[in-house]
């Protein structure tokens, strides 16, 4: 493909200004559809922290990193750690802790020269598996969200409907920088519409607390750490995956080089949102889409959004302004955004051949079912495994992550 700018060119001050404002209207949901794990009364600068590791990772990422342009934003699959977690009872000094070991392992996994190592574990299947665990895992907040206005549940439902199938599509039909921009029109759109029927909000979120800007005490659980740990495998995999697409998207050379990098700037991120007490970044692999999409593969287009996500760290009257968004319509956000990836990993499934008999259905089948019973699994049922365990048990996403690996390499190891 021609881009208008290759990989090192520098845009005109105009270009980067247009550019960083689509980079920046991707990144903003990115941020807000993650909130929903801030402790409680610290939601605004919880989201303020966010907005500032974001944008740092990004800068560091472009400069020095992987030297792409890519939007960094909070994994996915750590928002399930820190749910499961905070379900089991865990706190703040006992989660982020868990945050920072495993942003030291994948960091020492990258300056040790032993990401091909770890990589080999993971088959076209493993893969598939892990992209799609995140979605069946996240259901259950997101029935939470959607249906949190108990006055208004009826609502919500038609709302989620007539969203998720409105923005599929708007994905389907439009092109260029409106195809990126989906998901941040639909959350204004969305909140426009429901707030014109239930009514405005009068006030805006503000922290009941004091929050702390670092984790005031540290508290380690190896239950914990280690449900971190496979948690750390799947971002591993994400980071992995999204830099390769990317890369080979617009034919870079030095990829083990740059991944190697990349990982190590994620690994320090992690590091520091660990000790600050936020989620950990991960590059998306959403980033190819926009550089399609734009015709423009220059790494300095994402300097201008990050700048403008670091200015709103210290901006606390627009950060609560952006988090008046409605519950319900960040729920069907997030339903969206899930159901997308599913839809990515059965492209995948398709493209590796990962499923080509039965046998290989069921090495998909049972943890995709274990993990929907496990994160809908009573409270009562958690309390009866070992409090060692519970961490692992009680994370669906962890649990089938163990069982495909289990399923894969031992159980039903693949003969050819």
């Amino acid at each position: 493909m021609d881009f208008r700018y290759g990989i090192n060119d520098r845009p005109n001050i105009g270009a980067m200004f247009l550019y960083g404002i689509q980079w920046l209207m991707i990144s903003i949901p990115v941020v807000l559809t993650s909130t929903f794990v801030a402790p409680p009364g610290e939601t605004l600068f919880f989201t303020q922290k966010l907005f500032a590791i974001m944008g740092v990772t990004m800068i560091v990422n472009s400069l020095w990193g992987h030297r792409m342009p890519m939007i960094a934003g909070p994994a996915a699959v750590l928002l399930m750690g820190v749910l499961a977690a905070t379900q089991q009872g865990a706190g703040v000094s006992v989660i982020y802790p868990s945050v920072l070991i495993g942003g030291v392992i994948i960091t020492l996994i990258a300056v040790l020269g032993l990401m091909r190592r770890v990589q080999r574990l993971f088959t076209p299947r493993i893969v598939v598996a892990i992209v799609v665990l995140i979605s069946f895992t996240m259901a259950k907040p997101i029935v939470g969200m959607i249906f949190s206005d108990k006055d208004n549940q009826l609502l919500a439902l038609v709302v989620a409907l007539f969203m998720v199938i409105a923005m599929a599509m708007a994905n389907n039909m439009l092109r260029g920088v409106w195809k990126s921009m989906v998901v941040i029109v639909a959350m204004v759109l969305g909140s426009i519409v429901y707030y014109c029927i239930v009514g405005f909000p009068t006030t805006f979120i503000s922290d009941t607390v004091v929050p702390n800007f670092l984790i005031d005490s540290v508290e380690l659980d190896a239950g914990v750490v280690l449900s971190f740990i496979f948690c750390y495998i799947a971002l591993f995999i994400n980071q992995v995956g999204s830099v390769q697409s990317l890369g080979d998207f617009v034919g870079v050379d030095n990829m083990d080089k740059r991944q190697s990098r990349g990982m190590i700037v994620q690994g320090v991120m992690n590091m520091v949102s660990g000790a600050f007490g936020v989620i950990g970044p991960v590059d998306y692999s959403l980033s190819p889409g926009v550089v399609a999409s734009t015709g423009c593969a220059s790494r300095y287009t994402v300097i201008p959004a990050a700048v403008v996500m670091i200015a709103l760290a210290f901006m606390p009257d627009v950060v609560s302004v952006l988090l008046t968004i409605p519950q319900p319509i960040m729920g069907v956000v997030l339903l969206y955004l899930m159901a997308t990836q599913i839809a990515a990993g059965l492209h995948m499934m398709h493209t590796s051949s990962a499923v080509a008999t039965f046998k290989d259905g069921l090495v998909l089948a049972i943890p995709i079912m274990f993990t929907v019973i496990l994160s809908f699994a009573p409270q009562s049922a958690m309390n009866a495994v070992p409090s060692l365990l519970r961490p692992i048990v009680g994370n669906g996403f962890v649990m089938g992550i163990i069982i495909i690996m289990l399923l894969e390499h031992l159980f039903l190891k693949d003969k050819r």
